[in-house]
């Protein structure tokens, strides 16, 4: 235990990332040897660098240590994350911070219209088919899951399950899992959609209607437990046609078809996203 660190207020250089440094935080929780990880100054989105983005872990933590942090969330304001550096180590700084207030600009049902109506543009005869039965037709955001189980458990099982990855942990000073994307500066849809708020809008979104939880990020990867998962095959089909409107890769990861996916996630309490 020599190489952890505790204390009851936040240790190190972690009060960095908060704006109000007057609001008194807490974590008794140690914490292995990182350090803060300051945004690249520049970075597309010309923000001003006024604090770290994010802090990391030097080395990979088990699934028990992110449980622990998710539990102190709400008097550290830290949410933790199982940061995957397998394809680009989150200390080199290449992250483009958003304003977390921006994410409250964004409607997830009209980011998921607007996406639905570029693709409609352009799309060929085979790929509307794929879509099926919506096509050309965005139907919109999904009614919400019924609980399965409590969300912060499951997270944490979750979280056990993807540590034997060997990730690091990450900490992201925000009130809530979705925000965490926008707050870190998180680049992984990149390809997809330049600005992450409208993303992060739709992650709280599933953190209400799903009951998900934010557990890992990768460079291009993103892991969400969901306690209230669909559980029919209609259900399922309209959160697909969701899933895919963030993140249309699903379809050539996968079965090819809006039907196909919507059975891969039918009654899943985790949902995995990756973008070319």
């Amino acid at each position: 235990m020599d190489d952890l660190e505790l204390r009851l207020d936040l240790p190190g250089n972690l009060p960095q990332l908060f704006a109000d440094a007057s609001v008194e935080r807490t974590l008794p929780v140690a914490l292995p040897a990182g350090d803060v990880v300051w945004p690249d100054p520049g970075y597309p989105q010309h923000q001003f660098v006024r604090r770290p983005a994010f802090w990391v872990s030097d080395e990979p933590v088990d699934g028990e240590l992110w449980g622990r942090l998710r539990a102190e969330h709400g008097t550290s304001g830290l949410w933790p994350l199982l940061l995957d550096e397998s394809d680009q180590p989150w200390a080199a700084g290449q992250v483009a911070p958003e304003p977390v207030s921006d994410i409250a600009n964004y409607a997830p049902g009209a980011f998921m219209h607007e996406v639905w109506a570029d693709w409609a543009e352009q799309a060929p005869e085979a790929d509307i088919e794929d879509l099926a039965p919506f096509g050309l037709h965005c139907p919109g955001p999904a009614d919400p899951g019924h609980l399965l189980d409590d969300p912060d458990a499951l997270a944490d099982r979750h979280a056990r399950v993807l540590a034997r990855r060997g990730l690091s942990l990450g900490l992201a000073a925000v009130d809530r899992g979705a925000d965490a994307l926008t707050a870190m500066g998180w680049q992984g849809a990149l390809n997809h959609n330049e600005w992450t708020a409208p993303l992060s809008a739709v992650v709280r979104s599933w953190e209400d209607r799903f009951a998900a939880r934010v557990v890992g990020l990768g460079f291009n990867t993103l892991e969400l437990s969901v306690a209230a998962p669909p559980m029919t095959t209609r259900h399922a089909l309209h959160v697909a046609a969701e899933h895919w409107a963030f993140c249309p890769d699903i379809l050539f990861q996968g079965p090819g078809t809006l039907a196909g996916y919507a059975e891969e996630i039918r009654g899943k309490t985790w949902w995995s996203f990756w973008w070319d």
